[in-house]
C-alpha cells in the first residue's frame, strides 16, 4: 500500500507547491508509480505538471463532494510515465463550506482514496495555504507531513498553530500521522539572515530538519509557467538538484528495495508520456 504524504503550511509564498510537484516528478522518474493530489483551489500543482484547469470535467471538488464518484473518476495521467494528478481547479473554492456540512467530512478524502492506495508506491497531497476542512481532509488522509518553511525572518510564523493542529488530529482523527520533514525553501546563501534562520528552524524542530536546503533559484521559479517540474525544464539547476536529492531524502527514491534497485533519476528515461498501468 502506498504511503500518503501532505505538503503543509498555512503560510502561503513558502514553496509547498513547488515541493510536492518536484517530489511528485522525481518519484515518477525514479519509475515508482506516484500520484499526486491537488488539494487547493488554485489549482497549481495541475497547471505544474502542464494540465489546463478549464478543460477538467471532474476534480477533487467532485471526489470530496459527490458519493458517487470515486478516486477513479478523477484521477488523470499527466503527460509523464509513472504520474498521475487527482487535478483541481476553481470549483474547490466552494467546497469549505460545503463539506463542513457532511457528516464526519474530516474523513472523505481519506476513505475516497482507500481503493486506490495500492495502485500508488507514493501518494503527494498539496494542501492549500489554510487549515481549514481541505486541510483537515488531508491530513487525516495522511501517513506522513512534508513542511516547507521559508527562510524568512517570519519564517516560524504561525508554526504553533500547524503544529497544534496536527496534534489534534493525531489525537482524535489521525493516530498514526507523523512529520517526515521541515524543509528550509528558497534559501539565499549570499545573506546572514538565511543561515539564522535555518540555525532558529533546526533549534525548534531538531532532527526533523531536511539536510536538504533548496536555494532560491530562477529556474524553480520559471518551471511552473512551461507546466514543466524543474526535473525535465532544467534538470541540471541547483533547484533540480535540491529537489532530487529531497525526494530521495523523504520518498526513499533511489534505494534498494525488496532486491531490487529503483532506476536513475534521469529524464531521458521519462520523457515521453503516461505509460499505461506505470
Amino acid at each position: 500500500m502506498g504511503t500518503v504524504y501532505v505538503v503543509a503550511n498555512q503560510k502561503g509564498g513558502v514553496g509547498k507547491t513547488t515541493t510536492a510537484v518536484n517530489i511528485a516528478a522525481y518519484a515518477a522518474m525514479s519509475e515508482e508509480k506516484t500520484l499526486l493530489i491537488d488539494a487547493d483551489p488554485q489549482g497549481n500543482a495541475t497547471s505544474g505538471l502542464g494540465l489546463r484547469k478549464e478543460t477538467i470535467t471532474r476534480s477533487i471538488y467532485d471526489l470530496l463532494l459527490d458519493s458517487d464518484v470515486t478516486a477513479s473518476d478523477t484521477i488523470q495521467p499527466s503527460p509523464y510515465a509513472h504520474l498521475d494528478i487527482l487535478p483541481a481547479n476553481r470549483d474547490l473554492l466552494g467546497a469549505e463550506s460545503q463539506l463542513v456540512r457532511i457528516e464526519g467530512f474530516q474523513y472523505r478524502l481519506k476513505e475516497k482514496l482507500l481503493p486506490i492506495k495500492d495502485s500508488y508506491r507514493h501518494i503527494i497531497i498539496d494542501c492549500p495555504p489554510s487549515l481549514g476542512a481541505l486541510t483537515v481532509n488531508s491530513l487525516v488522509a495522511a501517513d506522513r507531513v512534508i513542511i516547507p518553511i521559508q527562510c524568512e525572518y517570519y519564517a516560524l510564523e504561525g508554526m504553533s498553530q500547524l503544529l497544534n493542529t496536527i496534534m489534534a488530529i493525531q489525537k482524535s482523527l489521525n493516530p498514526n500521522l507523523e512529520i517526515a520533514r521541515v524543509v528550509m525553501t528558497m534559501h539565499d546563501g549570499r545573506t546572514n539572515l538565511a543561515q539564522q534562520v535555518v540555525n532558529e528552524v533546526r533549534l525548534y524542530f531538531g532532527p526533523k530538519v531536511s539536510n536538504v536546503i533548496v536555494p532560491r533559484n530562477v529556474r524553480l521559479s520559471e518551471a511552473p509557467s512551461f507546466g514543466q517540474p524543474i526535473g525535465l525544464y532544467d534538470p541540471k539547476s541547483k533547484g533540480a538538484e535540491a529537489y532530487a536529492r529531497l525526494a530521495m531524502e523523504v520518498l526513499g527514491i533511489g534505494k534498494e528495495r525488496s532486491g531490487e534497485r529503483s532506476r536513475s533519476l534521469d529524464p531521458r528515461n521519462w520523457f515521453g508520456g503516461n505509460r499505461a498501468g506505470g
